[in-house]
């Protein structure tokens, strides 16, 4: 990821799920999990979203609201949010302007084939805006502990 511990979160203005649009500034005086994934209704992207829904309330009592970022249109991110009952909110970035300016868009390799598509990620954004942590690469259902572990530390 281009981004650093201590940068200044990059500007977004994105719709959500629900067609609301949202902004960096909504996040000032909380701490955010922003994680970035391929794509809606794939295996591992599923299995990423319901581990922080099911580990939502844990999240939420050390200070951490999350919000997902794909590519996706609101569409495709509005059924994938009431298929699985996603209680956070998901941001779509057809044009991947968020996502590239987070760092979150590059190079992937998946069965040999080479292409350039979102890279699985995420960044703690905290009160004041800036960059607490980095994960450049996260598993899908290391997300949790990967947050947890930051914060316990």
């Amino acid at each position: 990821m281009s981004l650093n511990v201590g940068d200044n979160a990059p500007q977004f203005n994105l719709l959500d799920q629900s067609e609301k649009e949202h902004s960096l500034d909504e996040l000032k005086g909380k701490t955010t999990l922003i994680y970035f994934y391929p794509k809606d209704e794939t295996p591992g992207c599923t299995a990423q979203a319901c581990s922080l829904r099911d580990n939502i309330h844990d999240l939420k009592n050390n200070g951490i609201d999350v919000i997902g970022v794909s590519k996706d249109d609101v569409g495709s991110h509005s059924k994938f949010a009431t298929k699985y009952q996603l209680p956070f909110t998901i941001l779509s970035d057809p044009s991947t302007k968020m996502i590239d300016a987070y760092g979150a868009w590059g190079e992937r390799n998946m069965y040999g084939r080479k292409f350039m598509g979102t890279i699985r990620s995420g960044v703690l954004v905290g009160p004041d805006l800036r960059i607490l942590a980095v994960w450049p690469k996260l598993q899908p259902l290391k997300t949790v502990s990967e947050v947890e572990k930051f914060i316990n530390s």
